[in-house]
């Protein structure tokens, strides 16, 4: 039922009112209070209102927010002294899928041992329905934007930044990412917004923050002679960002930017692990390191609640500030990046960044976790430096590979990595030939 990051996929057919009723009736099982929220597509409507009706007949107080963007939820949770949050997005995916995150009071993801013990829940029919007198309670809080808003700003204060001759661009994608332009708008920037009016069907840009899906945006900060460009997805727990020169910036040149900002000597850095060397080199030079994790941010920000783990991020477009919340906040990673192209422009910033030649491919697998089964085996046979925490990620000269298969397609994926583009190519074919043999 849960994949990296919630429940996701095509409505009415894996996402469906029935579901959301069982996981609201499961949630409620145990929790108190519940924050309850949905982004812009229009068949969130019914998928939270079957949440909310789970809920409310498991004797759970519901307290609503409207539409608004996942971290906003993530951190109104707390404040309500709530059980959970549960948001009803499906993020980067198209407008035909839907899909229902739920959050702890710290912001993190509800993590494998609580989304098991939901399925199994729902699988037993294992609910706690109360009777017609002990109903849970419905209200509204239409501040927690606001609110959301308000603790950037005083983020921003707290690092004495001056942004008042910064000029930001920001694709809001249709989405919920107008608190990124409320709040650096209130901190003295010169914003501009691209595609501001939420839309569910996604009629600017497809909701996913990419090279390609952001060239609008790339083109308009070089026409404008913009400072920074922001992109954000559906649910703006992602942020992508455009240099000053208009230039699409890499996930993995995103996640060293921000490592080296905040990590110190002797600090770890969370990331997943197809994360490219030029983040581990980045950090080296400063005496920090990278901890590999399960492809999720869900993994991410597991591994980020250890004493030493000051940062985590995914090149995905998920980054997680621990000291600020478990959740991926794009609009916090937003301000983030607006505050550091203060100072230096992200143009220079990524010019001190060793970049290295990443490829990858993707092998249609009808039976694809056995097929990983007999690689993790084969690979563990031939090599030394073997991590199987997420598929199996081979350390080789002066490189790395990884064979993973797909959590969602019938797929099994390659990535290869080096210092020297000839090499590239020369493990990933090793990588090809580990599959093939497999599948002879």
């Amino acid at each position: 039922m849960f994949g990296t990051s919630g429940v996701r996929g095509p409505v009415g057919t894996d996402v469906t009112a029935s579901l959301a009723l069982d996981i609201g009736r499961a949630v409620g099982a145990t929790a108190d209070r519940v924050v309850l929220g949905r982004d812009a597509r229009d068949s969130g409507r019914a998928l939270l209102s079957a949440l909310e009706a789970g809920l409310v007949e498991s004797g759970t107080d519901c307290i609503k927010l409207g539409t608004v963007a996942t971290p906003t939820l993530a951190r109104a949770i707390a404040r309500h002294d709530a059980s959970a949050g549960i948001i009803v997005t499906a993020s980067h995916n198209p407008p035909e899928d839907n899909g229902i995150k739920l959050w702890t009071p710290s912001g993190q993801a509800f993590d494998t041992t609580a989304q098991n013990a939901i399925e199994a829940r729902i699988e037993t029919s294992s609910f706690d329905l109360t009777s017609w007198d002990e109903h849970g309670s419905v209200t509204h809080d239409t501040s927690a934007t606001d609110a959301h808003t308000d603790a950037l700003t005083s983020y921003i204060d707290a690092a004495n930044a001056d942004l008042s001759d910064l000029s930001v661009v920001i694709d809001l994608g249709n989405g919920m990412g107008q608190v990124t332009a409320d709040a650096l708008f209130q901190a003295g920037a010169d914003v501009e917004t691209l595609n501001g009016q939420p839309d569910g069907r996604f009629p600017g840009r497809p909701s996913e923050p990419t090279a390609k899906t952001t060239a609008t945006l790339q083109a308009h900060v070089r026409a404008t002679d913009a400072d920074l460009g922001i992109a954000h997805d559906g649910d703006a727990d992602r942020m992508m960002a455009v240099t000053d020169t208009g230039d699409f910036v890499a996930g993995d040149l995103l996640l060293a930017t921000f490592a080296r900002e905040i990590a110190s000597d002797g600090d770890r850095v969370a990331a997943p692990v197809d994360t490219s060397l030029a983040v581990d080199d980045a950090l080296s030079a400063i005496g920090a390191s990278v901890v590999r994790t399960r492809v999720g941010d869900v993994y991410v920000a597991e591994k980020t609640r250890e004493p030493d783990v000051s940062f985590g991020g995914e090149p995905s477009g998920a980054w997680i500030f621990p000291e600020q919340t478990y959740c991926p906040d794009g609009p916090l990673a937003a301000v983030t990046l607006a505050v550091l192209a203060a100072t230096q422009p992200l143009s220079e910033r990524l010019a001190s960044i060793d970049t290295y030649p990443i490829l990858r491919d993707s092998i249609e697998v009808a039976n694809k976790y056995d097929v990983m089964e007999t690689i993790v085996k084969t690979v563990k046979s031939r090599y030394d430096d073997v991590t199987t925490i997420d598929g199996v990620r081979v350390g080789v000269a002066d490189g790395w590979f990884l064979i993973r298969a797909s959590g969602t397609q019938p797929i099994i994926r390659l990535t290869a990595e080096s210092r020297d583009g000839d090499r590239t190519v020369e493990i990933l074919e090793e990588a090809r030939s580990i599959l093939d043999s497999t599948m002879e």
